[in-house]
Formats: structure tokens, C-alpha cells, sequence
């Protein structure tokens, strides 16, 4: 194991250590014991930047093991064994944790101690990503910088822009791949038709052109 992958193996293990929001969190404490959930590699060109688990999530500790994951893996195009290949795909959400349900029995949205803490060293340690999905406004308003009130139909049609802005790595911006936003898929008819195209371009050509196998270790 070289110095890069023994610091990122060493932030991960701290990562899942982590009991801010239940110690001293901001606001009220998480309602359940932390589990976080991520995948994090020195050879990972592409990575998915969500939201946070969801229960299902919170009880396997593997993300995406959900509806979702399966929706957002047909819309990558690829394979499970593609999807969870860690030396070629990073999942990072904005909340490590499940935050828990609201009053209506929603998920919460992230925790906002995840971010603050442990992002900034995170992808510090990856320098070489390449891609960054950013699944969900919560990932687009803090990768872009953007306002809280930055409405996500907006950036996800101006994937163009962002994509091509020029910063490094580079962005891309989809709605989370929950069912309930089956309404805005259908009134949206350009995402399927015009991004995800794109989007599978794209993690094709990352995936083909990946580092060296060999070189990839696991982190967790």
C-alpha cells in the first residue's frame, strides 16, 4: 500500500468513527446509532455524490441497495459489478448517515455535520477523480457553490454548462433517482432523451480507460 492509499484508508477508517451528530451535533442528535456508508479508492476516476442512505442502506452498509441504486445504475448503464467495482467507482453522499424519517415518513435530509467535517479532506485524498455525479440538490449546492434556494430542474438543464465549465474535476448534475420523482422524469422528457445518452458516454469512457486494476485497494 503506497502513502496515498494508507492516508485514505486511514480518513476512511476515521469516517467511520465519526459520531458528531450523535456527541455534538448541529441541532437535534441523529435518532439512531451512525453507520456511515461510503466507498472511497486512490484509482476511482468517476463518483457519485447523493444525498444520504436510506434505511435499506443504513441496514446493509452497502450503497445503493435500494430502488434507487437500481434505477441510477440503468441510467449510468452499467453492470452491479461495475457499479461497486470501488477501484473504478466512488460513492460519496453529502450525509454518511441515514438522518432518519420525517413526519410524514420521508427521509430527512442530510446531515449537515457530514459535509463540513469530512468532505473537504475527502476529496482532498482523491485528487484524481475526473467526474463527479452530483445526484440531487444537496450535492449540486455544495460542489457549485450554489444558494439555498437553487432550484435543481435548473441545473440539472444546464448540465451542458456545468459540465463543460472547465473546472477540474468535472461536474455533472442529475435529479436523485427516487420514485418520487417519476413526475418530474415524465414532465422533463429532455433528461432521458439528451442527458442520459451523455451521461452513459461518459462513465463508458471512464470505466474502459480506468487505471490499472491491479492498482486499486479497497478502503473499507
Amino acid at each position: 500500500m503506497n502513502p496515498a492509499e494508507r492516508s485514505l484508508t486511514a480518513l476512511v477508517s476515521e469516517i467511520c468513527a465519526c459520531r458528531i451528530c450523535r456527541d455534538t451535533p448541529t441541532g437535534k442528535r441523529l435518532p439512531h446509532e451512525p453507520r456511515p456508508v461510503l466507498r472511497a479508492s486512490t484509482t476511482a476516476r468517476l463518483c457519485i455524490c447523493s444525498q444520504a442512505p436510506g434505511a435499506r442502506v443504513h441496514a446493509s452498509g452497502t450503497p445503493f441497495t435500494d430502488p434507487s441504486g437500481d434505477r441510477l445504475g440503468a441510467w449510468l448503464g452499467v453492470t452491479p459489478d461495475e457499479f461497486y467495482d470501488q477501484g473504478r467507482v466512488a460513492i460519496v453522499p453529502m450525509g454518511f448517515c441515514f438522518p432518519g424519517h420525517d413526519a410524514t415518513g420521508g427521509d430527512l435530509p442530510p446531515r449537515k455535520e457530514c459535509a463540513r467535517a469530512w468532505h473537504a479532506p475527502l476529496f482532498a485524498a482523491m485528487p484524481q477523480l475526473e467526474l463527479i455525479l452530483l445526484v440531487g440538490s444537496y450535492a449540486q449546492r455544495w460542489h457549485l457553490r450554489q444558494s439555498g434556494d437553487a432550484a435543481m430542474t435548473e441545473t440539472v438543464r444546464n448540465w451542458r454548462a456545468v459540465l463543460k465549465s472547465g473546472k477540474r474535476p468535472r461536474y455533472l448534475p442529475l435529479p436523485h433517482p427516487s420514485w418520487r420523482n417519476n413526475a418530474w422524469i415524465t414532465a422533463n422528457p429532455w433528461f432521458e432523451r439528451d442527458l442520459l445518452p451523455a451521461l452513459q458516454c461518459e462513465v463508458r469512457s471512464l470505466l474502459t480507460h480506468s487505471l490499472p486494476r491491479r492498482r486499486a485497494r479497497r478502503t473499507i
